[in-house]
């Protein structure tokens, strides 16, 4: 027997950019939604690996790691190249 959690359906905002660094190359689709707390949805299309993360999560670089199986210096390339498109609203101060 399961459970259902929640169901729910809108139009999102997508935005697909890439990059090129000395090591890798990254393709990413950025989900804005108002669902995740108004975190948006962070989707790596080379390893269909994603996470939601917000413009502060962009300074963790060990959950970056992790998240998308980076190393610590391609995890900074990432960072600094999502600052430019993340919100650095407080995901507080959406609601």
């Amino acid at each position: 027997m399961l459970d259902r959690l929640y169901e729910t359906y809108e139009q999102a905002n997508v935005q697909f950019v890439g990059f090129a660094s000395e090591r890798a190359r990254y393709d990413f689709g950025i989900v804005y939604t108002s669902a995740f707390f108004g975190k948006p949805l962070v989707i790596c299309m080379q390893t269909n690996r994603s996470c939601l993360l917000d413009y502060d999560d962009l300074d963790q670089l060990s959950y970056l790691q992790q998240a998308f199986q980076l190393s610590k210096t391609e995890a900074g390339d990432v960072s600094a190249f999502l600052k430019q498109h993340l919100p650095s609203m407080l995901v507080r101060d959406q609601y």
